[in-house]
Order: C-alpha cells, then sequence, then structure tokens
C-alpha cells in the first residue's frame, strides 16, 4: 500500500508539473502574442506591394524593424491563414505597441486603404513627371512613363504625345498608394475636366484659345517667371498682344526647351538656330504643346491676363528675377543691353 502511494503522489506531482507548464506555456503564448510587440519609428507607415507572399511581407517587417519575433508572427500568420488573397496590397498605419495579434489582424483585414498624399510641381517633361509620381507611389517610373507615352492611352484620353502633359494639373491630390498607372491618369483626366469650368472654357472662347493653346501659353508664362507670379499676367498679355499681331512669341524658354539642355542660363545666337516647332524664334504663332506643366495659378493668368500693350520685355539688370516692359524696340534694346552688361560683368557665358 505504501508503495502505491508513492507512486500515485510521484504521478500526482508530475500531472501537476505538466499542468503549471501546460499554463506556463499558454500565458508565455499568450504574452507573445498579445502582449506590445510593435515598435514605431519615424514613419509609422508599412507598405504592402502587389504580389507579396506572407514570407515578403513578415521579412519586410523585420528589415524595418517594426517587430522583432518572426518566429512568434509566423506563426500567428499560420494560425490566422495570412497568405495567397489575404495578402492585400497597400499602405498600413501601424501604431505603437500592437500585439502581433492585432498586427495580423490590420494586416489580415486589408485596411491597407490608407490614402497617400501625392504632391507635384516643377514639372518639365513626362519623364520628371513619372519620377515624382513613382516616389510617392508604388508604380515605378518606367510603368508610369510606358503608360503616359502609349498613343493610344492618350488619344482615348483627348491628348496627343505634344499636348499630354497638359492634362496633368499641380497641386496636391489623396489616392490609394497601389493605384495603378492606368487608374491615375484616369484621376487625372477628371480633375482637368474639373478645372476647366464653363466660365474658364468661355474665357478661353474670347480668347481665341483652346483649352490646350491656353496651357501651353501658361506653360510658356511659367517659364518665364517662376519666382514672382504677379507678373504672370503681365507676361500673358504680353504675349496674347504677340499673337494677336502675328509677331513670333521669341521666349528662351521655348528654346531651352526645344535644345532639350535645361543647364542653359543664358541663350545665346548659336541655340536660336535650333529647328523644332518648339523654337518660337524661328517658328510663329504657339509651340505645339506645353513646355511644362503649368499650375492653375499660370493657366488663370492666361484667361484672365493682365491690361497692356507691351511687346517686349528682359529680365531686370538687377537680378531681382523682375523683368523690364517694353512697348517699343528702341526701348526693350536698352533694356536687354542693361542685362548683357549685367551678366557679362557676373561672367555668365552660358
Amino acid at each position: 500500500m505504501r508503495g502505491n502511494k508513492k507512486k500515485y503522489r510521484k504521478v500526482g506531482l508530475l500531472f501537476l508539473f505538466l499542468l503549471f507548464l501546460g499554463f506556463a506555456c499558454i500565458y508565455v503564448g499568450y504574452k507573445l502574442a498579445f502582449s506590445p510587440a510593435v515598435t514605431v519609428w519615424s514613419n509609422d507607415a508599412f507598405y504592402v506591394h502587389t504580389g507579396w507572399t506572407e514570407k515578403e511581407v513578415l521579412d519586410e517587417l523585420v528589415q524595418k524593424r517594426f517587430v522583432s519575433r518572426p518566429q512568434v508572427l509566423s506563426f500567428i500568420f499560420d494560425q490566422k491563414n495570412y497568405s495567397g488573397t489575404q495578402v492585400v496590397p497597400g499602405k498600413y498605419i501601424l501604431r505603437q505597441g500592437m500585439s502581433l495579434t492585432e498586427l495580423t489582424n490590420h494586416l489580415r483585414a486589408g485596411n491597407g486603404e490608407e490614402q497617400v498624399k501625392l504632391t507635384f510641381s516643377n514639372v518639365r517633361t513626362l519623364s520628371e513627371l513619372a519620377s515624382k509620381v513613382a516616389r510617392q507611389t508604388e508604380a515605378d517610373s518606367l510603368q508610369l512613363i510606358s503608360v503616359f507615352c502609349n498613343p493610344t492611352i492618350q488619344r482615348d484620353l483627348g491628348f496627343n504625345a505634344n499636348t499630354f502633359i497638359g492634362m496633368f494639373l499641380p497641386d496636391t491630390y489623396f489616392v490609394e498608394w497601389d493605384t495603378k498607372p492606368i487608374d491615375f491618369l484616369t484621376r487625372m483626366r477628371g480633375e482637368y475636366e474639373k478645372f476647366w469650368t464653363e466660365e474658364r472654357l468661355q474665357r478661353a472662347s474670347v480668347l481665341g484659345l483652346s483649352e490646350n493653346e491656353v496651357s501651353t501659353l501658361a506653360s510658356i508664362v511659367q517659364a518665364e517667371q517662376q519666382m514672382f507670379p504677379d507678373e504672370r499676367p503681365v507676361i500673358a498679355r504680353l504675349y496674347l498682344n504677340r499673337l494677336r499681331i502675328g509677331m513670333r512669341l521669341q521666349s528662351d524658354p521655348t528654346v531651352i526647351y526645344a535644345i532639350g539642355d535645361f543647364q542653359i542660363n543664358r541663350v545665346l545666337n548659336k541655340h536660336l538656330s535650333a529647328d523644332s516647332p518648339f523654337n518660337t524664334y524661328i517658328y510663329a504663332g504657339l509651340p505645339p504643346g506645353p513646355i511644362n506643366v503649368p499650375s492653375k495659378k499660370s493657366i488663370d493668368a492666361v484667361l484672365y491676363p493682365d491690361s497692356n500693350n507691351y511687346l517686349y520685355m528682359c529680365a531686370k539688370a538687377d537680378f531681382s528675377g523682375k523683368h523690364a516692359f517694353a512697348t517699343n524696340l528702341d526701348e526693350h534694346n536698352r533694356n536687354a543691353a542693361a542685362f548683357r552688361r549685367a551678366l557679362d560683368k557676373m561672367k555668365i557665358l552660358q
């Protein structure tokens, strides 16, 4: 009997030990799964790319140092069936101290619909635009430029290779991070249509210009005056005066655009002979399309120009960034000579 009691006591102790061990494992497992585990650094945004597997998500979370217990998170992923179609691309906002279970639920629920703030301005070419958009969304610049330069897409949206850049209106837009390039273009076309109200269309008609022509002239005006927007309506009227009498625009920024060298600081006579429809020293009228992405304010500067009789302008010799305007060639020649002397004094040769 005494031997049986010892045996039962050992069995009882073993049972209690196993029970304690089981509770300890459950407690540890609970703590690992539900205790704070996510560390948010300077950026709380986590991006899941299109086509990623759960392993790629896990690796990225570890690489970005959001989590430090990948084995536990991998186990929770498995338990919650976070794989395949459950891996939804997007921008996910992570909260400091989230548990691994909360993190998995957040990812599994596909709550990656946090929008990104997409901003672009001071863009001269479609390549520059693609680069700026790529830095703020999932699409890479090669994908974007391929779509931007597709003639069929351009035509379907109502533009051509020369005018297409005028469809984009610089502003701040909220879009899904994983927005596809074609969806981005559809959005931009919609923003373009909203901007071109009946009032603006009527103003363009009064000026005898199409929407594309307004954008083209606005791009030239913007290129001529980047520092002081209040001068743009004055410049716009000057060019409208020239168009009205059939005088060539003779705009230096169009020459720079035609050459394709945006590092030129001083347009010389050798540059003026560049044979391109964008060179307004050679060809009369407006170029075939914008030479940059004009802002909404630049477009409105053309639609609502100043009232003046100016036909000439030249950068002021004080390098203030403003212009000296003239109604006749003699006055303009004096302004231009003063500016050339200032350039020579500063040794700005090209």
